[in-house]
């Protein structure tokens, strides 16, 4: 057996010493020197997991770029804002500060929007549900309409949505236009209560020229009841490029103009219900 061998023989005896010199401050040569250990794989493994003294660190340019980077990052400076103030890469800024915080680089305002977003993403489906249950309330609470309340109901309808008779243009036309199913379905029913036949009626579409025109003439003709062919001639609207339409999609279908014929009757009828309305609505002493 050598001597070298006999010198490394005892290894946890070595690694004793090692570590006491390493813990008393001494470098990695100052053990090799002191033990004459002069292998340095050795050397390294009889004083693995000891931390080198804080003296054999050499000090590094760098330490105060990466202080700096660290500082700005946190007070929500972007990479490119420290790179510009510092001089050096995004790489090595992403390195430094990659532990921290992500910086919010969104405006008040923005950060605003977004949180309203957020908590109407959550109230929103509650808020849907509560307006549905109070819709079906108030409709389950109407029940069955009596002939004098749709009367009264389609009086006041066409009042507000149909064509009137001017002072300075007298015009008893009956004509009715609405964009709404339900009205025009209400209306309809109104008719029939007053015995005003389907032949005594003309329908005609208005619709944009870039919508679907014989989906529209096919819907409004199934619910009137009619067949297509007894529409008249569609209107259709040109479009202005200038503004931005919002009824597009598959439920727009324009509008039914619904016509009653020689209805100068029928118009006195409403006009003088609609006044008694009126008169019946005012506060009495």
């Amino acid at each position: 057996m050598t001597a070298e061998t006999n010198r490394y023989a005892d290894f946890d005896d070595l690694r004793e010493q090692a570590v006491a010199l390493r813990r008393e401050g001494l470098s990695l040569r100052q053990i090799r020197d002191r033990l004459k250990i002069y292998n340095n794989d050795l050397l390294h493994r009889l004083v693995k997991g000891e931390p080198p003294p804080a003296w054999t660190k050499r000090p590094n340019a760098k330490d105060d770029l990466r202080d700096r980077a660290r500082e700005l990052r946190l007070q929500g400076w972007t990479y490119d804002q420290i790179q510009v103030e510092l001089g050096c890469s995004k790489s090595s800024i992403s390195l430094w500060v990659r532990d921290l915080p992500k910086v919010d680089h969104r405006t008040p305002a923005e950060q605003g929007r977004e949180a309203a977003l957020k908590r109407w993403a959550h109230e929103g489906p509650l808020r849907e549900a509560a307006r549905t249950a109070a819709i079906r309330e108030a409709q389950a609470a109407v029940g069955a309409l009596s002939q004098r309340e749709l009367f009264l109901a389609g009086v006041a309808l066409y009042w507000a949505e149909g064509s009137k008779s001017k002072p300075y243009r007298r015009d008893e036309t009956v004509a009715f236009i609405n964009s709404d199913p339900s009205v025009i379905t209400v209306y309809l029913a109104w008719l029939d209560l007053l015995q005003i036949p389907r032949e005594q009626l003309s329908f005609r579409v208005m619709i944009h020229e870039s919508a679907d025109v014989a989906g529209a003439e096919a819907y409004w003709a199934g619910l009137a009841g009619v067949s297509v062919d007894r529409l008249q001639k569609t209107t259709l609207k040109k479009h202005n490029p200038k503004t931005v339409r919002k009824n597009t999609g598959s439920e727009y279908r324009g509008c039914l103009i619904i016509r009653v014929a020689a209805g100068s009757r029928l118009y006195r009828r409403i006009e003088g219900s609609w006044y008694g309305i009126v008169e019946a609505a005012k506060p009495r002493d």
